[in-house]
């Protein structure tokens, strides 16, 4: 009976480690992460849990007769934004599976 001891303080640690893997996704999900490009021109904000909620544009990067520049501007900020959710929750999250190799 003595291994039912070391069980129920096994159970005791995961939950604990569940909890704080919990509190650390909500912690990520409320940060915003922000990307740029075109020097600063194209701004575009994400939250943790990948979502746009901000797009800013400088008026001296909207041409009409170049929308394409504009467009892969937009995407470069976006990527990088999201790379920095990406980078971050690795960060974070990581610490918790190190060793498991599980993904998040």
């Amino acid at each position: 009976m003595r291994g039912m001891g070391n069980m129920q303080g096994m159970m005791k640690k995961m939950q604990k480690m569940q909890k704080e893997m919990m509190e650390a996704q909500e912690a990520l999900n409320e940060k915003q992460f922000e990307g740029a490009a075109g020097g600063g021109m194209v701004k575009v904000s994400v939250t943790g849990q990948r979502e746009v909620v901000d797009v800013v544009l400088n008026e001296a990067v909207v041409d009409p007769e170049d929308i394409e520049m504009l467009q892969d501007l937009i995407i470069i900020a976006t990527n990088e934004a999201l790379k920095k959710v990406e980078d971050e929750t690795a960060s974070t999250m990581g610490k918790f599976t190190q060793g498991m190799n599980l993904p998040f």
